[in-house]
């Protein structure tokens, strides 16, 4: 108020000149004249600043939308759910004319005080977030604990697509052991099946890496062709989508009767994980649903195993037929070299299904690719002799060796 009471002092007590008082302090001579219309009518305290707040909004949310947002959000958190304005604006569809923004929705309950400030947490542009590109490219799985009505401490095992947030298993344990932790997987694989990846912490139920050895999820896993993957020690971010899975369900656990054994938070569990799954919709994915956005595109899969080459040295003599026998995928293989070379030293030098025939002082004699096909069960091929006499013939070998039926 320092500079406009001077200017009302200078024109009413003073006399100057309005136009020489605007000229001189740099302001408007409707602005003076304003004040002293002010000053004339209410005198000095009718010269403090006021409000430029306009008196109405047209475009102001109406009271009724208000109330049902608050409403909606009571009744949100009463059922244990999330009741932040993305979910409140999904759920607000078909209850009012028009919907708000998320926004709006946001300021009604901050008006209303209905909102916690939270200044510790960390602001989300300092976190570095990935996502699988595709349905069961990667499942997250983590233990969480929690608590019976007569106080047992019991543990809860979830499961997470990485990409769709779909809520592939939740079990309840007493104590979570290895054997739970496999059964529970694949449980979740016969229904959704196999992943290409599991990430999880370094607890011992999913990693041996602290006893120099491998649990036995890990062992199932890599017999499948899955890629294991471990957080960083100490860093639950890493695994922080099931992190924050396993925060949404005791927020819903927390507002229903205290389950008196473990079928009965069982019970609970699957009520939770049918909402989760079809009826609540996820921020991350658009507002669409868990199981719309799994079903939305191709599945990953494991990648094909990688069977090691076998390597070895054999030292044999060809025979009199001018072959040498080779036992290839549990069958002996009969590899003809030649009739000249009959009694002749040579070493195989296998390489999977690649042989070579070598001489001892290193003439290669063949080189071939073993059929793995050739051989196989189903496959008949008629001996050339008996087995139980020095007879030959097909005729004689059906009888004697199949009883005599032909």
């Amino acid at each position: 108020m320092g500079l406009a009471r001077y200017l009302v002092e200078a024109v009413v007590l003073e006399g100057r000149s309005v136009t020489e008082l605007a000229r001189g302090h740099g302001v408007s001579r409707f602005w003076i004249y304003k004040l002293l219309a002010r000053y004339r009518e209410g005198g000095y305290p009718a010269l403090e600043p006021r409000s430029r707040r306009p008196r109405s909004c047209s475009h102001q949310t109406a009271p009724e939308v208000e109330d049902e947002v608050v409403r909606l959000r009571a009744q949100l958190i009463q059922a244990g759910f999330d009741a932040g304005p993305q979910t409140i604006l999904y759920h607000l569809q078909g209850r009012v004319p028009k919907l708000p923004s998320a926004a709006t929705v946001w300021r009604i309950l901050k008006r209303r005080q209905l909102i916690t400030p939270q200044p510790h947490k960390r602001p989300r542009c300092s976190f570095v977030r990935f996502q699988a590109d595709l349905p069961n490219q990667m499942w997250q799985c983590d233990a969480t604990s929690w608590q019976l009505a007569d106080g047992g401490p019991v543990e809860i095992l979830n499961l997470e697509d990485d990409h769709s947030r779909l809520f592939l298993g939740s079990t309840a344990y007493h104590t979570v052991k290895a054997a739970d932790v496999v059964e529970a997987f694949f449980s979740a694989a016969d229904a959704y099946g196999l992943p290409a990846s599991l990430l999880s912490d370094n607890a011992a139920v999913f990693s041996g890496r602290s006893r120099r050895g491998r649990v036995a999820l890990e062992l199932e896993l890599d017999s499948r062709g899955i890629e294991v993957k471990h957080s960083t020690p100490y860093h639950p971010q890493t695994c922080g989508k099931v992190e924050r899975l396993h925060q949404t369900l005791k927020l819903y656990l927390r507002q229903q009767p205290a389950a008196e054994s473990l079928a009965a938070l069982q019970l609970q569990l699957d009520s939770f994980r049918h909402y989760y799954n079809h009826l609540r919709p996820h921020r991350a994915l658009g507002r669409r649903t868990p199981v719309e956005a799994f079903n939305a595109r191709l599945k990953a899969r494991p990648q094909p195993l990688q069977t090691p080459t076998h390597y070895r040295v054999r030292r044999d003599s060809i025979d009199a037929k001018g072959k040498v026998t080779l036992r290839y995928l549990g069958r002996l293989r009969h590899i003809t070299v030649g009739a000249r070379h009959r009694n002749r030293k040579v070493h195989l030098l296998v390489a999977g299904a690649d042989v070579r025939i070598v001489t001892t002082d290193g003439v290669l004699l063949r080189a071939l690719t073993l059929d793995p096909t050739k051989g196989l069960p189903g496959t008949w091929h008629w001996p050339l002799a008996c087995a139980r006499c020095p007879a030959t013939g097909v005729n004689h070998v059906l009888r004697h060796e199949m009883g005599g039926r032909i």
